[in-house]
């Protein structure tokens, strides 16, 4: 199906593995005006497909593949693609955006998604050129770890070519095989990590999938676009964010600011602290074991680290791998934290998840309530443990379940810390509860960037009190939004750093920076108005926010910032809205006791998460009722009246199914956001 718009191949390819059928997927150019791509574009096509009854490892479920229309337009940081489920981990929708080259390379094949649904008979490999499928064999590769998978594809490749054929890769390693409710998808050495993507996959008995071609993205208004594109590089390398910390330290830079602000996940989080965090942080990153600073294709900030591990140059761990399986555990040896990092990506898992799992493990056994043999600080047998959960052996078949079933079978909720089953970050939200919230409400679980990531306004760079709830549940809405559509448009989210004007954070003493801090806890109702009416913004904001623009060069598209914060809004509710089909309510929207009910420091109730009292306001900014279900009235303010499940949900209100009223001013709200 073509398109009148610009960054688009206008061609979505629905794929049967059980079949071997391949046709394409009807997607609309009005469809595309209202979900853009990514994983908005995937929420709506998971909707439109999943009932109440599909079961995540199933013939029904479908794994979706999305690009963006800014990816292959050389906009800055626009190699992203996503990948979009009904997660084994949490049993709701899940996205993973990942980096590296393969949505490049995906629409150099001519497409600009990829829906996949059935199960193979037997392991398969399916390459993709220039919009045709070819359905290999793969019981060689089954087994291999993802290092040797993605050589393997490249070898195959260019004997049956006669030459290097330069294309894109997505491989599972051995735990998406073994379907570890927490298995990640690899594209070279980039993760699409959070929610289980790579247990679907290997359920559905697919080891890889590989694309190339020679297409070229047409972009609307090429020369526009080139000159936008040359100041937004510019201004990223300029910023002090985007253009010093990141390319200096990576996000292990943030090691140490979240230690100083009591914000580092310690012992499970039991503490904001860790006493060696000197030893894992980003400084002894760089000075110790970094060899070069390596970036995703069109990407000016160059966050990743190569290291080496055991004679071999590797990537580097992120901020989540150094604080959960550093401070997380009581880990002091950074050395380690390398070779695991390297581990588990070949394994093919989540850091996150199978990091706090693991502490969620030792800390049972600390408290008696299950002998697995496992204890803080001891750690010479950890990569044997890695192995045994991708190979679902002894206590490993146990701990691949993930923390919550953990806690569900030998008890501990309270410590079992994750937030609808999705272990959350290295961020500890008891000293910055605005980002507490984010995890709480998140769509796809304790996510920090699908909850909006207010840690950067608490203390990551600016300095807003991180303790009041004040203005929280506004800015959360806000953020969320913003950071949806940059998704959705196939950009990375750290071009989103750049959003605040440098002086804002090289100059945290100025009086206009004290200014904007003190003032966000106190914007609330103004911010809830522009929620509300994001009409109102009808304008571009220039310089610290292109990605409005740069959405309008490329594709054609009416569009400011107002209309890209409304997209994001309405991607965002419409997520909502799927994950009630499958019993989302105001009581799954929680974090774990520890979190919520025990301060971090012994006697100041505030620093604590006050979750109740932020998710109140929360839902009357998003028009939801206050058992968190988007009503009627949203969703077609929102343009999603057109949903197939619209009617549905509309005489569910009628016959009184939801019975909590939309969230106002008698619930609070206007003390709240004040």
């Amino acid at each position: 199906m073509s398109t009148k718009y610009g960054g688009y191949m206008g061609k979505v390819l629905k794929i049967n593995v059980s079949t071997r059928e391949v046709t394409e997927y009807p997607w609309s150019d009005e469809e595309r005006r209202l979900f853009i791509g990514g994983k908005s574009m995937a929420a709506k096509i998971l909707g439109d497909n999943l009932t109440s009854q599909t079961k995540p490892f199933s013939a029904e479920n479908l794994l979706v593949i999305t690009t963006g229309p800014l990816t292959g337009t050389g906009a800055p940081s626009s190699s992203r693609f996503n990948v979009s489920t009904l997660s084994p981990q949490t049993k709701i929708i899940t996205s993973s955006n990942c980096g590296g080259n393969f949505g490049y390379y995906l629409k150099k094949a001519g497409l600009d998604g990829l829906v996949i649904e059935g199960r193979s008979e037997t392991p398969l490999w399916l390459h993709i050129r220039n919009g045709e499928v070819v359905f290999n064999d793969a019981a060689d590769m089954w087994g291999l770890k993802t290092g040797p998978a993605q050589k393997a594809l490249d070898e195959r490749l260019a004997a049956e070519n006669g030459k290097p054929v330069k294309n894109g890769k997505l491989v599972i390693g051995p735990a998406g095989e073994n379907q570890v409710l927490y298995s990640a998808i690899i594209s070279n050495e980039r993760v699409a990590g959070r929610g289980g993507t790579g247990a679907v996959m290997g359920w559905k008995n697919i080891k890889a999938i590989t694309a190339s071609g020679n297409q070229q993205v047409r972009v609307a208004e090429p020369e526009k676009m080139k000159a936008l594109n040359k100041k937004w590089f510019k201004y990223l390398r300029s910023h002090p964010l985007t253009g010093d910390q990141l390319p200096r330290l990576g996000t292990a830079g943030l090691v140490s600011t979240m230690q100083m602000n009591g914000q580092l996940s310690t012992k499970n989080y039991n503490y904001g602290r860790y006493d060696d965090f000197e030893l894992v942080n980003g400084e002894t990153l760089a000075e110790k074991y970094n060899i070069v600073n390596k970036g995703c294709l069109t990407c000016p900030i160059k966050c990743a680290r190569t290291v080496e591990v055991d004679g071999k140059p590797v990537k580097g761990p992120e901020l989540e791998t150094l604080g959960l399986l550093g401070g997380g555990i009581l880990n002091n040896d950074l050395e380690a934290i390398l070779k695991w990092n390297y581990e588990l990506d070949e394994l093919g898992m989540d850091t996150i998840s199978t990091a706090s799992t693991l502490a969620y493990a030792m800390e049972a056994r600390e408290k008696g309530l299950w002998d697995n043999g496992l204890a803080f600080g001891e750690t010479e047998d950890i990569s044997k443990i890695w192995e045994d959960i991708a190979y679902r052996r002894g206590i490993g078949d146990e701990l691949a379940n993930g923390s919550r079933w953990l806690a569900e079978k030998y008890g501990g909720k309270e410590f079992a810390i994750n937030a609808k089953g999705l272990e959350l970050a290295a961020y500890e939200p008891r000293r910055a509860v605005g980002l507490g919230l984010g995890y709480a409400v998140s769509n796809r679980g304790g996510c920090h960037l699908n909850g909006g990531y207010m840690i950067l306004l608490e203390g990551l760079s600016m300095n807003v009190d991180p303790q009041t709830p004040h203005g929280k549940p506004d800015m959360t809405v806000m953020f969320q939004d913003l950071m949806e559509m940059v998704s959705a448009a196939g950009q990375c989210l750290f071009t989103t750093y750049a959003f605040f004007p440098p002086p804002l954070i090289s100059k945290p003493h100025a009086w206009y920076t004290r200014a904007f801090c003190k003032a966000v806890p106190v914007i609330g109702p103004v911010l809830r108005l522009l929620n509300k009416f994001p009409g109102m913004l009808c304008f571009n904001i220039p310089v610290v926010f292109n990605q409005s623009k740069a959405l309008k060069y490329a594709t054609g598209m009416p569009m400011n910032f107002g209309k890209f914060f409304k997209a994001g809004k309405r991607s965002y509710t419409l997520e909502r809205h799927i994950n009630t089909r499958f019993g989302i309510r105001r009581k799954d929207d929680s974090l774990p006791a520890r979190l919520t009910d025990v301060p971090q420091i012994e006697g100041d109730e505030k620093t604590r998460v006050p979750l109740e009292r932020m998710k109140t306001v929360y839902y009357h900014a998003r028009g939801w009722t206050q058992d968190a279900v988007p009503t009627p009235r949203t969703l077609k303010k929102l343009g999603l009246a057109g949903l197939a499940s619209y009617k549905e949900t509309c005489e569910a209100f009628r016959r009184g199914e939801f019975q909590d009223k939309p969230a106002g001013r008698s619930a609070g709200a206007g003390k709240e956001g004040a």
